[in-house]
């Protein structure tokens, strides 16, 4: 019932999901990004909460649905992130390359996966994350809407950055030249 505690959630949400996706986009580690993606899209999480209100309850929601769509691509993505470090046995992005053609089905589930956490319609990320951002803009809160969306672009930026490195391109060490 504390408008005062829902600013501030909302706040913290906004802070840990932009700072959690510029660490994000630093790694070169694709565990690491992995896991800051999720530190992010927690962060996009309480945002949400922290938008909602009894006038508008839309914020509570959107969380949840976030909470379960990011749970199926998330694991997606741990499972193929955990084939490419088998098949190469390295963690650095910057020692892959080329993988789409060795590993073809994890190339596909990794691609969609990549789509859904980037929002790109018609996958579940979309949605949920659209309906964050519209609970942001419908709560009043114009600055949290604003990294929000902020954030919603570098996680696609960070996503595409694994998939591009991992799966496409050349080989670029022996590593996955080898990859099995």
């Amino acid at each position: 019932f504390s408008g005062t505690a829902l600013l501030v959630v909302a706040y913290v949400g906004a802070f840990t999901c932009l700072f959690a996706a510029v660490i994000g986009c630093t790694q070169d580690d694709i565990k690491r990004v992995l896991a800051f993606s999720t530190l992010s899209q927690l962060g996009y999480m309480m945002l949400a909460l922290g938008v909602a209100g009894m006038a508008v309850p839309l914020g509570y929601t959107a969380s949840m649905f976030h909470l379960f769509t990011h749970a199926f691509f998330k694991a997606l993505l741990f499972l193929g992130a955990g084939a490419v470090i088998h098949a190469v046995h390295t963690n650095d992005i910057w020692e892959m390359g080329g993988l789409a053609k060795k590993m073809k089905i994890t190339h596909l589930t990794f691609l969609i996966a990549t789509l859904a956490i980037a929002g790109i319609p018609p996958f579940a990320g979309f949605f949920s994350k659209d309906e964050i951002l519209a609970a942001a803009l419908a709560g009043g809160h114009p600055i949290v809407f604003g990294v929000a969306l902020l954030v919603a672009g570098m996680t696609a930026f960070y996503m595409f950055r694994i998939y591009f490195l991992t799966f496409l391109g050349p080989h670029r060490s022996h590593h996955a030249e080898h990859a099995h």
